[in-house]
């Protein structure tokens, strides 16, 4: 949705709870069967791997190519760091029950700070005519999308 897809949306209230709940399950899914089937313990990250490359490809060909937007306000979420401590947890317990509590835990708490180093340049607060804006926000503001009305973005205030 859209807060995966613009550098504005991805706040810390709601990016960092929709992602992690909604992006498991592909990854959970595909862990489980290589898991059941052939007791191959990387299946999150075979997926999310995937699931990574196909967003790069849109982002790149739909936003940069057609529309404009810049790599840097449309980017991905990376979710490899997440995927691996989920198979790792699967692997070394060996339990779905465990993995299921403990590497679903570990996904969502590792999502922000992960992300962290790629997003932290785009929340330096700065004076934008006269007001403080993150670049983020000043960002959203120069490119506008024309398929969300202004008044649902968020723009965050202090």
């Amino acid at each position: 949705g859209d807060w995966d897809f613009w550098a504005d949306w991805k706040d810390r209230r709601l990016w960092v709870t929709v992602y992690p709940i909604v992006m498991i399950t592909f990854p959970a899914a595909v862990q489980a069967v290589l898991w059941e089937r052939l007791r191959l313990p990387w299946g999150a990250t075979v997926c999310v791997l995937g699931i990574l490359f196909g967003e790069w490809v849109n982002r790149y060909f739909n936003f940069w190519m057609w529309t404009y937007f810049p790599i840097n306000f449309v980017f991905p979420t990376v979710a490899v760091h997440m995927a691996i401590f989920l198979d790792v947890v699967l692997m070394l317990s060996g339990s779905f029950l465990f993995t299921a509590v403990i590497g679903g835990l570990g996904w969502g708490l590792l999502m922000y700070p992960g992300n962290w180093p790629i997003i932290a340049p785009s929340h330096v607060p700065v004076e934008y005519n006269g007001m403080l804006m993150s670049i983020a926000d000043i960002q959203g503001y120069h490119y506008v999308r024309t398929g969300t009305p202004e008044y649902i973005r968020m723009v965050e205030t202090r």
